[in-house]
This record gives C-alpha cells, sequence and structure tokens, in this order.
C-alpha cells in the first residue's frame, strides 16, 4: 500500500494484523494556494481547494513510479479514482489500474444517468422537477445538485478535471464502488 507520511497512521492500524506494508510517498511542501501540512481532501479548510489540491496529487507520480519500479511481482494498482494519473503508471508497467470510488454506487448511477441524459443543460428553472431516466420513481431539480453541475453550461478548472477522471476511470480496468446499506441511505 502506498500513503504519503501524514496519512500512514490512518492506513498502519488497519492493516496491522494483515501482513500488509505501506510504502510512504513525500507529499510537496509549499505548494501555492494549499495550506502546509494538508494530504488528505478531509484536512482541506475549505472543498473550494478540491481541484488544486487533487492537481497537486499529480507531483508525487515520480516518487510513485520510483517506487512501482523496485516492488515485485504487482499485479495490479487500485487508487482513488479521483488519481486518474495512476492510470499512465499503471499502463506503463502493464498492470490493471482499478478505480475506487468511496461513494455509493446509487449516487454514481443516478449522477452519471443526469449527465448521460444532459438533464441539467435544459431551460428549466432551477426548482422545476426533473425525472431520471433510469430511475423514473426519483425526481431532482438543478438546486439539488452543487456547482459546477447544476449550471446548464458549465465550463472552468472543476468541469476539466471531472472529465479527466472520467476519462481515466473509463479507460481503467475496472470500478470498486461502496455498496454497503448503511451508505446508501
Amino acid at each position: 500500500m502506498f500513503a504519503t507520511v501524514a496519512n500512514r497512521h490512518f492506513f498502519s492500524d488497519s492493516l496491522a494484523d494483515m501482513g500488509a506494508s505501506i510504502v510512504d510517498l513525500s507529499f510537496l511542501e509549499n505548494i501555492n494556494g494549499l495550506p502546509a501540512g494538508v494530504e488528505s481532501t478531509d484536512k482541506l479548510p475549505s472543498m473550494s481547494l478540491f481541484v488544486p489540491f487533487t492537481n497537486a496529487t499529480k507531483l508525487m507520480q515520480p516518487d510513485f513510479e520510483q517506487a512501482l519500479e523496485i516492488l515485485p511481482n504487482v499485479t495490479c494498482l487500485i487508487s482513488d479514482g479521483f488519481l486518474g494519473w495512476t492510470l499512465e503508471l499503471a499502463s506503463k508497467f502493464g498492470i490493471p489500474r482499478l478505480a475506487f470510488y468511496g461513494w455509493s454506487y446509487y449516487s454514481m448511477c443516478v449522477s452519471q444517468d443526469v449527465g448521460m441524459n444532459r438533464l441539467l443543460s435544459g431551460p428549466e428553472s432551477d426548482d422545476e422537477p426533473l425525472t431520471v431516466p433510469s430511475f423514473p420513481w426519483i425526481k431532482l431539480t438543478r438546486n439539488d445538485f452543487d456547482e459546477p453541475f447544476n449550471v446548464r453550461e458549465p465550463k472552468g478548472p472543476h468541469i476539466d478535471f471531472v472529465m479527466e477522471q472520467a476519462i481515466a476511470t473509463a479507460k481503467s480496468y475496472c470500478i470498486i464502488m461502496n455498496s454497503f446499506y448503511e451508505l446508501e441511505s
């Protein structure tokens, strides 16, 4: 398993009885626009820093690549869905990348259906109920979505990031999702 130094403790307790090893990756310091010491999204002071943070993770790619070069028998790479840049390394080493998404499968399916059917790009008012085609019993409004998804013609760094991750996920071997009942509610 790979983790940044600040996140090592989170995983080491969980993996203690499994005989798993953790390889430390350095998260670069003094990244313009990000607070010092933030190495995970839950430590961000504002989710407005999410895209700059995830883009900063790309700076770990050279260290990650060096670590992969010396590991024996790597059979797959499971990385968070927002670390799409890991697909390039998995491809370089000839191993499948599996994209992990921590949000619920239900939310992902509904969101994808809304996006693929461009339900939020129409002229409806922000409060007008929209029927989700694959889930006709679900009614949503544009106001049920955060920016940039609730914008009729979204553009900018956040949408660019989302598209980059969607492409990387589509090119990955598979998706691993949470599906337990407690998360679905």
